[in-house]
C-alpha cells in the first residue's frame, strides 16, 4: 500500500475566518443601530445613508453573506480537506473565491446605503452584483467538486453531502430569482410581476435560509461536533434519512411566507403541508447531533466549545419547531407581519448560526496556531453573555408580536376597532424595542470578548499555513466491510449531486410552473391601470428608501384588517408591479389602500416631520426628498422596459412621459398650495413619492360585487 504525502491549506481558512469575524462585528453594529432607530428615531440622524430603510438590508446582507457566508467557507474548506484527505483542488481558485466574495460584500456595503436595491428580501443587490455572485459561487463549487474528485477517501462523509446540496441548490435559487431586465448599470426591474414575483422571491427567500444558513451548517455540525466531543456521530442511518428528506421537503415550504395573501390557495396549501412535514427531518438532525454527546455531558460542562454547540443545536431545534408551527394558518394569522417573526429569525441567526460559528472559531484557531486556547474562562464568559443576549433579544420580540396582534384585532362593544390607529401599537411596544437593543448589545459584547481571547491565543502560538498530512491513495483506500446501500452513492459524488438537484427541483417546478403557465392563476382586473410616469418614478424612490421594510402592501381577508385598511387585496391588482412590494413586516401601517386617504399636503408634511404630524411616530424624517430633484433622465427607458415586461403602455407614450410627469407634479404642488399654503417645488422627489402613495389602491376602491370579486373582473 502506497502512502502519499501532501499539505492542507490553512491560510485560506485563516483569511475566511478573519473576514467572517470582522464583517460580523460590522453587521452586528449596523443591526444594533437599526434596533436603536426603532426605539429612538433620532438615531436615523436625518441622513439618507443611515436611515432605517437603507441600513436594514445592509444589516441582513452583512450578517448572512459576510459573517455567516465567510464562516461557512472557512469551515467547509477546513473540514473538506481533512474529510477527503486531500489539499484543496486549486490554490488560485481558493483565492479568486476569497477576494471575489469580499468584493461582493464591499459592493453591497456601498450600494445599499446609497439606495441601490431591487427591494427583494435577501436578494437586494442589483444585477451586476448578482452576476458576480453567480460567478464566484461557481468558483467555490468547482474548487469543492475538484477536491472531491481528487480525494484519497473513498466514501463521502455526511457533512460533504450537505456541502454538495448547498452548492447546487443555492446556484439554482439565486439564478432563478435574479432574472431582471436592466435599465442601466445599477438599475433593473424584476422579470416577474405581482404574485409571480412574490412566489419566486419566497421560494428563494425561504430556501436561502434553508440552503445557505441551514444545510451547510448541518454539514459543519456533523464534522465539528464529533471532533470536539471525540465521539462518532450517533446514527449513520438517521443522517441518511435526515439529509434526503430535508433537501426534498424544504424546497416546497416557501409559500408559507405568503399565507392569507393573494397567492392562489393551492400554493398556500402546498406550503403549509410540506412545512408541517419539515419538522421531522429538521429534528432528525438536531437529535442526531445532541445524541452524539450521549455519555459526554461531563465534557460539555468543561468545554466551552461543546456548550456553544449544544445551545446552537437547541436553537436550531426551537427555530425548526417554530417554523412549521408558524406555517399553520391559524398561528400565521397571529404572527405574520409582527415582531414575532423577528424573534423567530433571530433565534436561528443568533443561536444556531452565531453560536456554531463561535464554536468553530474556538476549535480551529488553536489548532491552526498550534497552541491551547488562551482562556477557557473568557470563552465561558462569552457563552453566558451571548446566551443572555439571545434571551434579551428574543423574549421582548415575542411579547411585542403578541401585543401587536392583540391590539390590532381588538373591537369595542360598539363593534368598532378599539385601536384604529396603527401608531398606538408602535408606542405600546417601544420598551420591547429598547430591551431588544440591549440584547443585541450584550451579544456584541460577547463577540468582542471572543476576539480578544482568539487574538491572545494566536499571539502565543505560531500559525501553520501548510499542515503536513499523509494518506493512502484512493486506489489503496480502505473499503468498509459493513456494506450499506448508501455507500454506492457516497462513492459517486457526481451521481449524488445530480440526485440532489432532482430532489430540490421537484417542489420548485410543481409550485412555479402552474403559476406562470396557467393564466387563470393570475387574472387581471379591468380597472387596474399602469402607473403614470411620475408614479413610476415615485415607486422607484419608495424602493430606494426601503419603505417596504416597514410597510406592507397586502390587506389580508380578516375583518380587523379590512376595517382598518379597506378591501382585501386581489391578485389582479399587482400584475404591473415589477417588483412586488407586499412586505414581510409591519413596523408601520399597511399602505395597499393608502391612496386618497390623506390629502397631498398631509403627506408633504408627514415625510418631513413625521413626529410632529403623528405624535409618537418612530418613522425617520426624509429631508433630502425636499432637496433632491427628480431624475427624469431614465424615464423613457423605464417606460420601454415596462412595456417589454408586458405593461400595456400605449405606443409612443415614452416620448411624452416626462411632460406628463411634470403636468401631474404641477397638479400636486397646486393641491399642496391650496390645502396648506405651502410653496412646494414640482421638481422635487417628494412630489413623485406623493404621486405614488396617492395611487395605491385607488383603482379598485369602488365596492366590488360578490360576482365580480369571485371572478376578479377578468378581462
Amino acid at each position: 500500500m502506497s502512502v502519499e504525502k501532501f499539505k492542507y491549506d490553512n491560510k485560506i481558512v485563516k483569511y475566511f475566518l478573519i473576514a467572517s469575524v470582522l464583517f460580523g462585528v460590522v453587521g452586528m453594529l449596523v443591526g444594533l443601530l437599526a434596533a436603536l432607530q426603532l426605539a429612538f428615531p433620532a438615531f436615523n440622524f436625518g441622513i439618507q445613508f443611515t436611515s432605517f430603510g437603507r441600513i436594514r438590508p445592509l444589516h441582513t446582507n452583512a450578517i448572512i453573506f459576510a459573517f455567516v457566508g465567510n464562516a461557512m467557507f472557512a469551515g467547509v474548506y477546513y473540514s473538506l480537506q481533512r474529510l477527503l484527505k486531500a489539499r484543496l483542488f486549486n490554490d488560485a481558485l481558493s483565492w479568486i473565491h476569497f477576494w471575489g466574495w469580499q468584493l461582493i460584500i464591499l459592493s453591497a456595503a456601498i450600494t445599499l446605503p446609497l439606495g441601490i436595491t431591487t427591494s427583494k428580501e435577501y436578494a437586494e443587490l442589483e444585477w451586476p452584483i448578482d452576476i458576480a455572485i453567480a460567478l464566484v459561487w461557481v468558483v467555490f463549487g468547482a474548487n469543492m467538486i475538484g477536491t472531491i474528485l481528487k480525494r484519497r477517501e473513498r466514501h463521502l462523509y455526511v457533512g460533504i453531502w450537505f456541502y454538495l446540496a448547498t452548492f447546487i441548490t443555492v446556484a439554482v435559487l439565486h439564478i432563478v430569482n435574479s432574472f431582471e431586465l436592466p435599465i442601466s448599470f445599477l438599475k433593473s426591474y424584476s422579470l416577474y410581476a405581482g404574485v409571480q414575483d412574490a412566489l419566486v422571491q419566497w421560494w428563494y427567500g425561504h430556501n436561502a435560509v434553508a440552503f445557505f444558513l441551514t444545510t451547510p451548517f448541518l454539514g459543519l455540525m456533523y464534522y465539528f461536533l464529533p471532533k470536539a466531543a471525540e465521539r462518532p456521530v450517533y446514527s449513520y442511518k438517521l443522517s441518511i434519512v435526515h439529509f434526503w428528506s430535508l433537501i426534498f421537503i424544504y424546497i416546497w415550504a416557501g409559500p408559507h411566507h405568503l399565507l392569507y395573501t393573494s397567492l392562489p390557495d393551492w400554493a398556500q396549501a402546498l406550503g403549509v403541508a410540506f412545512s408541517v412535514m419539515l419538522i421531522a427531518p429538521s429534528w432528525g438532525g438536531m437529535v442526531n447531533g445532541l445524541l452524539t454527546l450521549r455519555g459526554a455531558w461531563d465534557k460539555v460542562r468543561e468545554e466551552p466549545i461543546l456548550k456553544f454547540m449544544v445551545v446552537a443545536l437547541t436553537a436550531y431545534g426551537m427555530a425548526t419547531f417554530e417554523g412549521p408551527m408558524l406555517s399553520l394558518k391559524n398561528v400565521n394569522a397571529i404572527a405574520h407581519y409582527t415582531d414575532w417573526i423577528v424573534a423567530h429569525v433571530h433565534v436561528g441567526g443568533l443561536g444556531w448560526n452565531g453560536f456554531l460559528i463561535f464554536a468553530m472559531c474556538y476549535y480551529m484557531i488553536p489548532r491552526m496556531w498550534r497552541t491551547e486556547l488562551y482562556s477557557k474562562r473568557l470563552a465561558n464568559t462569552h457563552f453566558w453573555i451571548g446566551t443572555l443576549g439571545i434571551i434579551f433579544y428574543a423574549i421582548p420580540m415575542y411579547v411585542a408580536g403578541i401585543v401587536q396582534f392583540l391590539m390590532l384585532r381588538e373591537f369595542n362593544e360598539a363593534g368598532m376597532l378599539q385601536y384604529p390607529n396603527f401608531l398606538e401599537t408602535s408606542i405600546q411596544i417601544k420598551t420591547m424595542y429598547t430591551l431588544r437593543s440591549f440584547g443585541g448589545l450584550l451579544y456584541l459584547v460577547g463577540v468582542f470578548v471572543m476576539i480578544y481571547n482568539l487574538v491572545k491565543t494566536a499571539q502565543k502560538g505560531s500559525f501553520l499555513a501548510e499542515e503536513a498530512a499523509e494518506a493512502p491513495s484512493l486506489q489503496d483506500a480502505h473499503i468498509a466491510k459493513d456494506f450499506h446501500w448508501h455507500n454506492v452513492l457516497e462513492r459517486k459524488p457526481v451521481m449524488m449531486t445530480i440526485l440532489a438537484l432532482i430532489a430540490i427541483s421537484i417542489g420548485g417546478l410543481i409550485e412555479l410552473i402552474p403559476t406562470f403557465m396557467v393564466k387563470s392563476n393570475v387574472p387581471t382586473i379591468a380597472s387596474v391601470k399602469p402607473y403614470t410616469s411620475l408614479e413610476l418614478e415615485g415607486r422607484d424612490i419608495y424602493i430606494r428608501e426601503g419603505c417596504n421594510n416597514c410597510h406592507s402592501q397586502m390587506v389580508r381577508p380578516f375583518r380587523f384588517e379590512t376595517e382598518r385598511y379597506g378591501e382585501y387585496s386581489k391578485v389582479g391588482e399587482f400584475v404591473y408591479d415589477h417588483p412586488f412590494l407586499w412586505g414581510s413586516k409591519r413596523t408601520g401601517p399597511d399602505l395597499a389602500r393608502e391612496g386618497k386617504k390623506m390629502n397631498d399636503s398631509w403627506h408633504y408634511e408627514h415625510m418631513l416631520t413625521p413626529g410632529l404630524i403623528s405624535e409618537g411616530s418612530i418613522m425617520p424624517e426624509y429631508p433630502w426628498l425636499y432637496e433632491q430633484s427628480i431624475d427624469y433622465s431614465k424615464t423613457k427607458d423605464k417606460i420601454n422596459a415596462m412595456r417589454t415586461l408586458g405593461v400595456p403602455y400605449e405606443k409612443g407614450y415614452e416620448e411624452q412621459a416626462v411632460a406628463d410627469a411634470k403636468i401631474q407634479a404641477d397638479s400636486i404642488v397646486a393641491h399642496i398650495k391650496t390645502e396648506k399654503n405651502i410653496n412646494a417645488k414640482p421638481d422635487r422627489e417628494i412630489i413623485a413619492l406623493i404621486a405614488y402613495l396617492q395611487r395605491l389602491g385607488v383603482d379598485i376602491k369602488t365596492p366590488i360585487s360578490e360576482a365580480e370579486s369571485n371572478n376578479e373582473t377578468i378581462k
